[in-house]
């Protein structure tokens, strides 16, 4: 039994450690023509800042056996990587505007999303996902390491536009980024805000939404997730140059999390097992899109 225990154990902190391998090689490949902070490379500095904040939070969160304040570090990580890298480029020191949009855009985002997910979760008390997780020293410092992979191959797009000597220039493509991240985040939004009004009526407690954005995509938030990370990724794409454009990864791996590994995935295993008995639900299935809102 205890030998058992062992391998998960072994097994997860590999994962961990791959994770963060791959992760660094990433980071590698795409920032070789980042400029240098006190000597070394910045983006490879922001890479190993997103991790150990997460590696740092894990140790209260571990101890005191709580998720609560997951979702809350993982956007103070997006925040403070995006200032360390707008100061250590010179950005806010030079008034390089382009920079300074898509940091704040990736500021903003963060703010309102960490500040949602916290408040739901100390409104339910706990996130049901943490809950045979946060027993298992591993497996939680594997979650929290997927977490600094998470922000740091989200944002890498920015960083690497950021990161750039020349800094980004406010073009026609930079406009057309800025128009999807707007697009995306007030989808996320209005998704999040029908679904949390949908909620707080008691007798739709046990019920899906189908209502609102709800109606036109059994995900919506998801969608204007993925959209305001494209939008991101293009804000910052005329920087690009050479294995540059490897970070267009952001906004795939973001499609890949999302759907495939947790979010929609999860959430369409809970409604299936929740729902699926009933003829509506079987309805809303067939006749709404899983990501993409139909128009009509």
């Amino acid at each position: 039994m205890w030998m058992g225990g062992i391998v998960k154990h072994l097994a997860n902190l590999t994962i961990a450690a791959g994770v963060f391998i791959f992760t660094k090689l990433y980071a590698e490949i795409i920032s070789f023509n980042s400029i240098d902070f006190e000597g070394s490379n910045l983006v490879n500095q922001i890479l190993v800042m997103a991790f150990v904040i997460q590696w740092i939070a894990y140790i209260p969160a571990f101890l005191f056996k709580t998720e609560k304040f997951y979702d809350l570090t993982g956007s103070f990580t997006y925040i403070g990587t995006i200032l360390f890298a707008l100061y250590a480029s010179g950005s806010l020191q030079n008034l390089k505007l382009g920079n300074i949009f898509i940091g704040l855009a990736i500021i903003i985002w963060a703010i309102r999303l960490g500040s949602f997910l916290f408040l739901r979760i100390y409104k339910d008390k706990k996130d049901g996902r943490f809950d045979s997780i946060k027993t298992s020293f591993s497996q939680f410092f594997m979650t929290w390491t997927l977490q600094g992979m998470w922000v740091f191959i989200c944002s890498s797009a920015a960083l690497i536009a950021i990161a750039n000597p020349s800094g980004v220039p406010i073009n026609i493509v930079f406009i057309l980024g800025l128009l999807m991240f707007i697009f995306g985040f007030a989808i996320e939004v209005i998704a999040d805000n029908q679904k949390s009004a949908f909620r707080s009526i008691p007798e739709n407690k046990d019920s899906f939404i189908n209502e609102g954005l709800w109606a036109r995509s059994r995900h919506p938030n998801y969608f204007g997730e993925i959209t305001l990370w494209a939008g991101i990724t293009v804000m910052g794409i005329s920087t690009f140059e050479g294995m540059n454009y490897l970070a267009i990864f952001s906004p795939i791996f973001s499609y890949l999390l999302l759907v495939y590994v947790s979010g929609v995935r999860l959430l369409e295993l809970r409604g299936r097992k929740k729902w699926g008995h009933l003829e509506d639900y079987q309805n809303y299935k067939k006749n709404t899109p899983k990501l993409i809102p139909r128009i009509f």
